[in-house]
């Protein structure tokens, strides 16, 4: 054998289809496209149009919003949180916020903040720093001798004047 005589198996290799080599191909003048116009031409998709019939991306109503810049927390349940504890990746005596549990492997990676959920049962005293808690973990913890520090937003003077605003509107109507 030579490399010369190398062939590829019959059927394995499909002959492109050369379009727009005459009559005699049955794919010439037009080449499939049918005929003249926009669309015959290579590279264009008018992407929603339905033939000035109003597009079913504009008959279908807008629903709910997306909140601009939220804010993703980790969420922790005292269950997973006792877990940790047990196996002995974090410290029950030591304080922890978000840093030390992401750097334990308790949390994944750290987000935009903490937020202690009261799914589970925790058994150890332990003293955390979170950003939000449910009202049933913030009791569970301090039944057991546990402190839970919530981390105090900072509110802006627009903010605190509008709430002032607001109240004393309020206070005016009643």
């Amino acid at each position: 054998m030579r490399l010369n005589e190398i062939t590829e198996n019959e059927g394995a290799a499909k002959r492109r289809v050369r379009v727009g080599r005459g009559i005699g191909s049955g794919l010439g003048k037009t080449g499939g496209r049918g005929v003249k116009g926009q669309k015959s031409r290579t590279g264009v998709a008018i992407k929603g149009f339905e033939g000035g019939q109003m597009p079913l991306y504009r008959r279908l109503p807008k629903r709910g919003f997306s909140k601009w810049r939220r804010k993703e927390f980790n969420t922790l349940n005292l269950g997973a949180l006792q877990e940790a504890i047990d196996a002995g990746r974090i410290d029950a005596a030591q304080p922890h916020d978000v840093a030390s549990l992401t750097a334990a492997g308790v949390l994944r990676r750290a987000k935009d903040g903490l937020r202690i959920l009261g799914q589970g049962e925790l058994k150890s005293k332990i003293t955390l720093t979170a950003d939000h808690a449910t009202a049933s973990a913030k009791a569970a913890i301090e039944k057991i001798g546990g402190t839970l520090n919530i981390v105090e937003k900072k509110v802006l003077a627009d903010d605190v004047a509008k709430r002032d605003k607001t109240a004393a509107k309020k206070a005016a109507k009643s």
